[in-house]
């Protein structure tokens, strides 16, 4: 099945304030607070990419290239399965949270109620537009908040379908899609949002961050940054350089916890080299090209020149199609700190490879650099795996593989520092959409005359000692 042929863009300019107050006027109405209503919008968004997995398909191969068996694995299987998995697990989660009281302040009861914050700006990513769209949109509206939905105008097919498609499968008066550029982005922050998610590039966050400070919006930054992949030499290289090379080669590169460059200890360097560089060609072997697909020319042209820059050494690939937008597999090793490789995030098949004398020296080099979204080592050793968890910070690390975490619903998803703020997905998503409102109980009596003033010696003397 095709992309529909009524599926036409959706137009870029829309009347945001509108759109807004028509979100504030359903959130007031109080239609997105019961259980039932967050439940129902779940079970929307599972069916939505269950039967429209197609065009989905259709949309993301229209997009990025993507083969449709990828498409399933990257975008609809992982949406299904955090739709389900919150929604499974949504009624518990909007219990009162009970909290132990001072003695003191006794007889009282405390705890947290969890309510919605009200209208949620959800700003996709291109690299992921299903995804990334949908995953925090199942978060906010199990919160119970209504939605502004803005895909990335980079994937205008996705855009589109999500646009079109979407309001069949969930509350058309609660959750809107707007399509369009950054402006469309900047003039649904000055409305005011009650929360906004960004899932992108630093240079942009720092733009959103600047557009929702005047309102005070608080924001969930999910960036990127250079990823590491630590390999010490008591590795399994043949695992390895498997894991490595299917991590790489994932979206052509183009993922926020792809592994931007690896350290290896010098003793394993050139047998994993050589692994890695056989197991790229036989995953590649079935493919009708070299190359593999780039976005859009701005990146092409972004990776093109790294490449034409680098003062590294090519092991393997290097070759560029403009014609295409394709960049093939490359392998390439000691590329000096300033190099562009090293410098900015790759977010492409390109995977620099440093030798380092010890793991020492791989921590020391990760810690120097701004901390990022993920980092990976691979070691048989229980010591070598403690020092990296305890001394190398970043919004993830994995052992012995690499990605798998964003897999996982029970695991909050972010960055830190210049690679994101907050986190989402699961209950930590639940959470982050929804105001932990502090409830404090007392009854009217006993009422102690001394608690208030004047305050006699005898007054104060108590109360010292019950405080």
């Amino acid at each position: 099945m095709g992309l529909d042929q009524d599926i036409q863009p959706v137009p870029m300019r829309r009347d945001v304030a509108e759109v807004v107050g028509g979100l504030r006027a359903t959130f007031a109405s109080g239609r997105t607070r019961p259980a039932e209503w967050r439940i129902a919008q779940l079970r929307g968004i599972e069916r939505f990419v269950v039967e429209r997995e197609d065009e989905i398909a259709d949309a993301l191969a229209a997009d990025l290239g993507r083969a449709a068996f990828e498409a399933w694995t990257l975008d609809m299987s992982p949406v299904r399965i955090e739709a389900a998995y919150v929604r499974a697990r949504l009624r518990r989660w909007m219990r009162r949270s009970m909290r132990p009281i001072p003695s003191a302040l006794m007889p009282a009861v405390g705890w947290v109620q969890y309510e919605p914050v009200g209208v949620v700006l959800v700003i996709g990513a291109w690299n992921a537009p299903m995804t990334l769209a949908l995953w925090p949109l199942i978060d906010a509206v199990a919160a119970g908040n209504c939605v502004v939905l803005k895909p990335s105008e980079l994937a205008p097919a996705t855009s589109r379908l999500l646009a079109r498609r979407l309001p069949e499968y969930v509350d058309p008066d609660a959750v809107v899609v707007v399509e369009g550029d950054g402006s469309a982005t900047q003039r649904l922050l000055a409305q005011g949002v009650d929360h906004c998610l960004y899932t992108g590039g630093t240079e942009v966050g720092r733009k959103v961050m600047a557009a929702a400070a005047p309102q005070l919006t608080p924001v969930t930054l999910e960036m990127g940054g250079k990823s590491p992949a630590i390999v010490a030499s008591d590795a399994d290289l043949d695992v390895t350089a498997r894991r490595i090379a299917w991590a790489k080669l994932l979206n052509a590169g183009q993922v926020c916890i792809a592994p931007d460059y690896l350290l290896v200890e010098r003793a394993v360097r050139e047998p994993l080299l050589e692994r890695l560089v056989t197991t790229m060609a036989r995953f590649r072997s079935a493919a009708a090209t070299p190359g593999m697909r780039i976005v859009n020319e701005r990146h092409f042209d972004r990776l093109a020149g790294q490449l034409a820059a680098t003062r590294a050494t090519v092991v393997a690939g290097g070759g560029v199609d403009r014609s295409t937008l394709t960049v093939e597999p490359t392998v390439l090793v000691d590329p000096p700190a300033d190099d562009p490789l090293m410098t900015d995030e790759i977010f492409g098949p390109v995977l620099p490879v440093l030798a380092v004398d010890s793991v020492d020296e791989a921590i020391d080099f990760v810690t120097e650099r701004p901390k990022p979204l993920a980092a990976y080592v691979f070691t048989r050793s229980k010591e070598v795996r403690r020092r990296v968890l305890d001394e190398v910070t970043a919004g993830a690390i994995v052992v012995n593989h690499l990605i798998y975490h964003a897999s996982v619903p029970q695991l909050p998803f972010g960055g830190v520092g210049p690679s994101g703020m907050g986190r989402y997905r699961g209950r930590d998503g639940f959470v982050t959409f929804s105001n932990r409102k502090a409830v404090l109980v007392k009854p009217f009596r006993p009422d102690f005359r001394f608690a208030y003033p004047p305050y006699t010696d005898r007054a104060q003397a108590i109360i010292r000692r019950l405080l």
